[in-house]
């Protein structure tokens, strides 16, 4: 994205790990005009959208609390959040985890451990386009 770009983002980070949550705004901080908000369970990323401005969700599968194939299907469910992209970020990298998560409205599907770059790359795709 080019600095002239006068849009701030918010990108939330949704993964019942910390240390995952750090690593995936690390790899994104170079996007710049970015802030970050995170959750730790798909009930406390629910709850981030009803209250902050959001224009992208990176979401984690296998979370306590709620998957992430239900909260997907939540979001979807709701018309103000039909069109919100959001990336799937999961150890899951088999077909039908994938052809699930892309059933249930992810706009993207990416496998742990990811390249900084191809994040990087898909959510600046992502962001520039909405």
């Amino acid at each position: 994205m080019s600095d002239s770009r006068a849009k701030d983002y918010s990108v939330l980070v949704v993964d019942d790990s910390p240390t995952m949550r750090r690593m995936v705004m690390t790899s994104l901080k170079k996007l710049g005009g970015v802030s970050f908000t995170e959750a730790g369970s798909g009930l406390e990323a629910i709850e981030r959208l009803a209250l902050l401005p959001v224009n992208l969700m990176i979401l984690d599968l296998n979370m306590p609390e709620m998957h992430g194939i239900e909260v997907l299907q939540f979001v979807r469910s709701h018309r103000k959040y039909r069109d919100l992209p959001i990336v799937v970020l999961t150890t899951r990298g088999d077909d039908s985890s994938r052809s699930e998560a892309m059933a249930s409205g992810a706009t993207d599907y990416l496998t742990k451990p990811f390249e900084a770059s191809e994040l990087l790359a898909h959510v600046s795709k992502l962001l520039v386009g909405s």
